[in-house]
């Protein structure tokens, strides 16, 4: 799940996805209450992760962030914060309200892609608690050509 309220942003990462062969559907939302409604909403599929950008309009990333972590159902959720801002107390307080990375958004389109690319590793790598199932971001073929 992408909570991205710019167009511009979303295309980017949708095309950075694209171009690493995600297998998985990006759902994007456009703030943290529309989010909200689409996580709560019975039937939806329950993203694997979820970008997160910080600045939006309505309710912003740390509002989320707030209301997701404190639901017993919602905050096993992964949230990688995915935002311009690269301001201490903003990383702080993200980590403080549980987020499992924080990502600058690069300036360069390739940049871009690596950073998704190390989110897909990261994953890949990290171990999860027994039950808790962890599904695949990329496509097998991408996974083993690495």
């Amino acid at each position: 799940m992408l909570v991205e309220d710019d167009d511009i942003d979303a295309m980017t990462t949708q095309r950075a996805l694209n171009e690493l062969k995600v297998t998985n559907e990006l759902i994007r939302t456009v703030d943290g209450e529309d989010a909200l409604e689409y996580l709560r909403k019975e039937g939806n599929r329950e993203p694997c992760v979820i970008l997160l950008d910080l600045n939006m309009p309505r309710m912003n990333g740390f509002e989320f962030l707030k209301i997701v972590k404190a639901d017993t159902t919602l905050r096993k959720i992964p949230v990688i914060v995915l935002t311009t801002s690269d301001d201490d107390e903003g990383v702080v307080e993200s980590f403080d309200l549980g987020v499992a990375g924080y990502i600058v958004k690069p300036v360069s389109y390739s940049q871009f892609v690596e950073a998704m690319k190390t989110v897909d590793v990261y994953w890949t790598l990290s171990k999860l608690p027994d039950g808790v199932e962890q599904p695949p971001l990329l496509s097998g073929a991408y996974r083993s050509a690495t």
